[in-house]
Parts: C-alpha cells; structure tokens; sequence
C-alpha cells in the first residue's frame, strides 16, 4: 500500500501534500522534531521524533520502500530513500531518481565545500515560487499514480 512520508521541518508544500494524498486516499506521515499544527484530516499521521541531528531523516528511511513517495529537501535522505526503491520529490517538483541522484549527491557536496573555504559564500539560494508549487503538485500527482500502480 502507497505511503508519503514528508520530511515535514521547514517543508513549504505541506497543505499541497495533504489535498492531493486525500485525493488518493494515501495514508500520509508528517515527520518532524514538534512544533507543527497536528491536521484534523484522518489519513494525516502527525509523527513527533525526539530531538537530535537527523532524527526525523531516519524515520523515513527506516520506513519507506517500493510504493512509496517521499517529500524532502534533504539529498542524503533522499539518496536512501531511493535506494529502498521510493519514489523522492524536491520542494519544487523535482524528482530524484536512480538516474539522478549520484549527481545531485555530487553537487551538495561540492557547494558544500565551496561554503566552507568561502565565508562570504553563504546562506542564500533561490526562493520558492508559485511556479514551484505548480510544479510540485503535478510531479506529486504523476508519482502518485506511478506509486499506485
């Protein structure tokens, strides 16, 4: 049975998720470290972990498998998720396939470093855009359907 699993802190498409699972009838976990506004929707399982460093990544990880769909920002999660065989959407609709992933993995690292031997280099990024949403719900209803089958 198809689940999504949203790495939910700092998730901008939260609401998005919800509307398009209900559609689906898909039980859908919401994993983060707590200060979320739990949902009323009975399909929506509010999950609190504890405190600590990639607490909430390693829920999902344990978790999610073939059928699955995964909602996060967070490239290694991502890289284990579709390791299990899940199905991973960026925020901005972006899918992170077998295909891709390595080199999505790559570049992380690589402006990881390029931050650290840089100070002035920091923070920043673009911001997200209605056009991201819009992106975001047809790549989770595509995955949606393709999960399902």
């Amino acid at each position: 049975m198809t689940a999504i699993y949203v790495d939910a802190d700092a998730c901008p498409v939260k609401t998005e998720v919800e509307r398009v699972g209900t559609r689906h009838k898909v039980n859908i976990y919401v994993v983060s470290n707590g200060g979320l506004r739990p949902s009323q929707n009975p399909l929506v399982e509010n999950v609190i972990v504890p405190e600590g460093p990639d607490v909430a990544d390693m829920w999902i990880a344990d978790r999610a498998t073939t059928g699955d769909v995964v909602i996060t920002g967070d490239i290694p999660l991502a890289a284990k998720c579709v390791e299990a065989g899940a199905r991973v959407l960026k925020h901005n609709g972006e899918a992170l396939t077998a295909a891709n992933i390595g080199n999505v993995l790559a570049t992380r690292d690589l402006m990881a470093d390029l931050r650290a031997a840089d100070p002035f280099r920091q923070g920043g990024g673009k911001g997200f855009t209605k056009a991201d949403r819009s992106r975001f719900l047809d790549a989770l209803e595509r995955e949606l359907r393709a999960a399902q089958r």
